[in-house]
This record gives structure tokens, C-alpha cells and sequence, in this order.
């Protein structure tokens, strides 16, 4: 079976998000105040043949330990489906 995968890394949210706080600047100097707290990650997609959705997520679980996402700053949820 062929299976879609979404994936989403955040920084996690004890540490601090460069990115996201210049962002969140940038807006306040736009006037648009109201938004606050950015943080600013990674969306990931891919195809993956497996046996079966069990599979798939033992699949998707090891990419993202091995490669996908820091696990000392990253934290990360996936998404799969069949197609």
C-alpha cells in the first residue's frame, strides 16, 4: 500500500525561536500587533509504501528520529493516510 505522510517540526517551546520572534517584530512594524507568539517550523511531505498504516508510522518514526527533527530542540506530529 502506498500511504501520504504530513509531517510538522516546531522548535520546542522552551527554547527560543529566533525566527519566529523576528517575524512577530516585523508584523508589530506592519501594525498588525494583535498577532503575537510566532513560531516558525518545518512541514514536510512524503509517499511511502508499506504493508500496512502501522508500517508506515514505524517508518515515518524513524525518519523523523534519525534525520527529519533535532530531538534536543525539535518535537514533531505526523499525519498518515492511505491513497
Amino acid at each position: 500500500m502506498k500511504f501520504k505522510v504530513e509531517i510538522d517540526i516546531m522548535p520546542l517551546k522552551a527554547l527560543l525561536d529566533p525566527q519566529g520572534k523576528a517575524v512577530t517584530s516585523s508584523l508589530k512594524n506592519l501594525d498588525l500587533s494583535e498577532i503575537d507568539n510566532v513560531r516558525i517550523g518545518k512541514h514536510i511531505t512524503l509517499e511511502i509504501d508499506a504493508a500496512d498504516k502501522s508500517s508506515a508510522e514505524e517508518k515515518v518514526e524513524q525518519a523523523c528520529k534519525k534525520i527529519l527533527a533535532n530531538h534536543l530542540m525539535e518535537s514533531y506530529t505526523y499525519q498518515v493516510e492511505a491513497i
